[in-house]
């Protein structure tokens, strides 16, 4: 980092040279947040700077079963097993799940 790009009036804006030179009354919170995020960004301590990343403005994509293979894939496999008699509800009589295994 060169010295030539140091600005050393951290968090207090941009001077105004109709008014006296001194520190100001209160310093910009939000300025120094954002030059310090540039800092950081800069020296390569983050990845990136948090104000530059524009915001997410896509709205989601409504998900639509029935255009979904997979989805469709598992109700039908769903259904033939209904269908066969390979699931049956768990009752008294059958109390485990039903078990892929030859008998």
């Amino acid at each position: 980092m060169t010295r030539d790009n140091v600005n050393t009036e951290a968090a207090e804006g941009d001077r105004d040279r109709r008014f006296h030179g001194g520190a100001p009354a209160h310093l910009d919170d939000d300025e120094l947040a954002r030059r310090t995020d540039e800092e950081r960004a800069e020296a390569g301590v983050t990845d990136y700077n948090p104000a530059d990343v524009p915001p997410a403005t896509d709205d989601p994509v409504p998900y639509d079963p029935a255009a979904d293979l997979v989805e469709q894939d598992i109700e039908s496999v769903t259904a033939r097993q209904e269908s066969e008699g390979e699931t049956t509800p768990l009752t008294e009589d059958n109390p485990f799940p039903p078990t892929r295994y030859s008998e």
